[in-house]
């Protein structure tokens, strides 16, 4: 009887142990999770979605190297980026987790879209990002407030919105990829470099389209050289700009750098001192990267960014130039989801309705393509 006892006491204290050893875990786990929902980044970059386990089938099948590429989702512009996703998942076996930057407003009808059609198995998390974070950054002109889009400077803030990734792939959502985004992915860094860019002198898209177009392509067509402080800088006028709407970030070098703080002390000196070019070729985000970047950057392959297919320098090519490129980038006016764009049916083979039907195609087709 003694023997029994001492047996049922000692299961009774294993059994007391092992609650107390669950309980603890499973506070610990709360905990984690408390912090990862209340993590308040100073800059307003706040996750709102986990990034789901992909489905069995799916880990078998795709690679294990995990790729982040960073894209931006405005509401007016969903369907763009939805179709940019759609055509990098379905050209990789790579495991590719989408990091969508988006506003609040947006993301319920992101989900939805997500979630309800072909591309519910895409991994991504969404962040939000909040626009306060451009106050004193952004020079407003008040008549033209809407003009300003707060999600074209996500960009500069890589390391907050993939902290714990060692390199990024960062593009607009007018593009199309039509190769393995892992081989941009593998795109060679030079050492010190923190990120890699098309140039716009040497790229392929400007020998075939848009040769001759003048200094819109060089530094003195985005900075005011009559400014003393640009002047000071001693970069030379005639310098070959880059395309930021595509590039790969060395994160560990950009974060070693400060990169975004370099990029946040010009945006500042501009609203300031008016450093941009009056006669600005592109976006009010390129200025600041240009500066930042001057000789300090890598390139990527041009036929990772064939560009200008939003203007008129897109109709230049020839649909078998088209097909053999890895990487479409409607830069410029014309959309393929709205106006008139040179080949925007070949964006609509990886357009994804909506099933809210929010989203509509409002364009004609303006060239034919030829799938050869």
């Amino acid at each position: 009887f003694f023997k029994f006892s001492v047996n049922i006491s000692i299961l009774i204290v294993a059994v007391v142990i092992f609650l107390l050893v669950l309980h603890r875990n499973f506070l610990g786990l709360s905990d984690f999770l408390k912090r990862e929902l209340s993590d308040s980044n100073p800059l307003g970059l706040q996750p709102i979605d986990f990034i789901p386990a992909a489905p069995q089938r799916l880990a078998d099948e795709r690679n294990d190297k995990e790729i982040s590429v960073v894209i931006a989702a405005s509401d007016e512009r969903l369907g763009g980026a939805i179709a940019a996703m759609n055509s990098i998942y379905r050209h990789t076996r790579s495991n590719v987790v989408f990091h969508i930057v988006t506003m609040n407003d947006t993301v319920d009808h992101l989900r939805l879209w997500l979630s309800n059609t072909a591309l519910k198995n895409l991994r991504y998390r969404i962040l939000d990002f909040d626009p306060r974070v451009l106050d004193g950054k952004v020079q407003v002109d008040p008549q033209k407030a809407d003009t300003l889009k707060p999600l074209t400077f996500a960009r500069f803030y890589l390391p907050n919105l993939v902290p714990h990734a060692e390199k990024a792939i960062y593009v607009d959502d007018d593009i199309i990829v039509q190769d393995d985004i892992l081989e941009l992915y593998n795109t060679p860094l030079k050492p010190g470099h923190a990120a890699a860019f098309s140039d716009d002198c040497d790229s392929t898209t400007n020998k075939v389209a848009v040769r001759g177009a003048g200094n819109q392509y060089n530094y003195i067509g985005f900075l005011d050289y009559k400014k003393e402080t640009i002047r000071k800088l001693a970069m030379k006028a005639n310098t070959c700009s880059f395309n930021p709407g595509v590039f790969v970030a060395n994160l560990t070098e950009w974060k070693l750098q400060n990169i975004t703080k370099q990029l946040e002390k010009w945006m500042a000196l501009n609203v300031a001192e008016e450093l941009y070019s009056r006669t600005l070729a592109g976006s009010i985000t390129t200025p600041p990267l240009l500066i930042v970047f001057y000789k300090q950057h890598s390139s990527i392959d041009p036929m990772w960014n064939v560009r200008h297919l939003g203007s008129s320098a897109g109709k230049r090519y020839s649909p078998q130039f088209v097909k053999a490129a890895k990487l479409l980038h409607w830069n410029g006016h014309f959309k393929p989801w709205g106006r008139t764009a040179s080949y925007a049916e070949v964006w609509e083979k990886w357009y994804v309705p909506d099933p809210t039907g929010k989203f509509s195609l409002i364009r004609r087709h303006s060239e034919a393509y030829e799938a050869k």
